[in-house]
């Protein structure tokens, strides 16, 4: 799945991505930093499953799984990209097909509209919540009104699903027809004469299909200045989406001191040992104030924010798909080679194309590792699931 790192210029999304995925990419306190999209790998944690069916995984780390996501850091937005300014069209574009973003915000209120640094207090990110929001909202309904009074009426005197014509003109977004379909449903629109929803409708129908459709979390970065404990209970209070204090240059450091040597870290711990032996004072001091940051805050937060996005936003479940359901391994004796991130609710022949394309197209039936019962077509798999995919095209 593919996560979009989204928010103004200069609020630490780069040192986020950099934190996360450990790319080299330029950080500076400047607009415009990223122009092309940076994309890598980051990580989630799942629960390591094996010591439950007596085998040995070698990817497990002290009892956790690290399943991979691609991350996307996208060039800043600033207030009116959806009209072109700034790098807005080439922002807006860049997103289309993230399942998830994930909003950086400057809790500190270092950052005015702009990107511009003002001193710590003198924004309120709250504001930059709802701008994001909106220009995302203005951006959808571009599309989707355009040509609208043409288009509605030819799709009514053609007779056709008004919902697959919404679809197919959102279908560049990412959105699935039913996201679509629930949208309309659930704010009660006339799906069968689209032809007399007024803008307001089709800016309400817009605003739902991104919460939906694209549903997102809030990285509160700069929780370590004061004044930020006090703006991120602001935005909780305003907000039901998962908000999560954020010390992305914090993380950034501790990475690069295990790549060193010079401690061992596990991404997501509020703890590290130190490795070396042979520290300088300045490293000392600096280790000692990491150790008390992510003691204080539980962690930097860069871990929670990629989880929050993954399982409570998208209610992301991890699945583990092989090919002897006995053994746990695929066709070269790998033990659990893969775990794949799928949408709760999801089926097996999901799975079966998450993994590849051809295992959809032969798709035949599953079995349940645990159980070793074939799965009915419409099983909802479930978190930790461990599936073999029986297909025509298996090999």
């Amino acid at each position: 799945m593919l996560l979009g790192l989204v928010g103004k210029t200069n609020v630490g999304k780069s040192t986020f991505f950099a934190a996360a995925t450990l790319l080299n990419v330029e950080i500076a306190n400047r607009p415009f930093t990223t122009i092309k999209p940076n994309r890598g790998i980051a990580y989630i944690r799942a629960k390591c499953i094996h010591k439950e069916f007596g085998v040995l995984d070698a990817k497990c780390i002290e009892g956790t799984r690290f399943v991979p996501v691609e991350l996307m850091d996208v060039a800043g937005l600033v207030p009116g990209a959806h009209e072109g300014r700034g790098l807005g069209n080439k922002f807006l574009d860049d997103l289309r097909q993230a399942d998830v973003f994930i909003h950086i915000v400057d809790a500190s209120g270092g950052t005015d509209f702009e990107g511009r640094q003002v001193g710590p207090g003198s924004h309120d990110p709250l504001e930059d919540v709802k701008f994001l929001e909106n220009e995302l909202d203005e951006w959808f309904t571009g599309i989707v009104y355009k040509d609208w009074s043409k288009m509605s009426k030819l799709a009514e005197q053609k007779a056709l699903d008004s919902t697959s014509v919404l679809h197919e003109r959102l279908s560049g977004l990412g959105f699935s027809k039913v996201v679509v379909e629930e949208t309309i449903v659930a704010l009660g629109l006339d799906a069968k004469k689209i032809s007399t929803w007024s803008k307001e409708q089709v800016l309400s129908f817009t605003k739902e299909l991104r919460i939906r459709g694209k549903p997102s979390v809030i990285g509160a970065n700069k929780a370590d200045i004061p004044i930020a404990e006090k703006n991120i209970l602001k935005i909780r209070e305003a907000t039901d989406k998962p908000v999560i204090p954020v010390i992305a240059e914090a993380e950034l450091a501790l990475k690069r001191a295990v790549q060193k040597g010079i401690i061992k870290y596990v991404p997501g711990d509020d703890h590290f040992t130190i490795e070396s032996r042979t520290l300088t004072a300045p490293q000392k001091e600096a280790l000692d104030k990491l150790s008390n940051l992510i003691t204080k805050f539980g962690g930097t937060g860069v871990q929670k924010t990629l989880e929050a996005a993954v399982y409570q936003a998208y209610k992301g479940i991890v699945v583990y798909p092989v090919e002897d359901a006995n053994k746990l391994t695929d066709k070269n004796g790998n033990v659990l080679p893969d775990a794949f991130i799928l949408k709760s609710g999801s089926k097996p022949i999901d799975l079966a194309r998450k993994v590849h394309s051809e295992l959809e197209k032969g798709y035949l039936y599953s079995i349940d590792a645990r159980t070793k019962q074939r799965l009915s077509s419409d099983y909802n798999l479930k978190d930790l699931d461990v599936v073999k995919i029986v297909s025509a095209h298996t090999n």
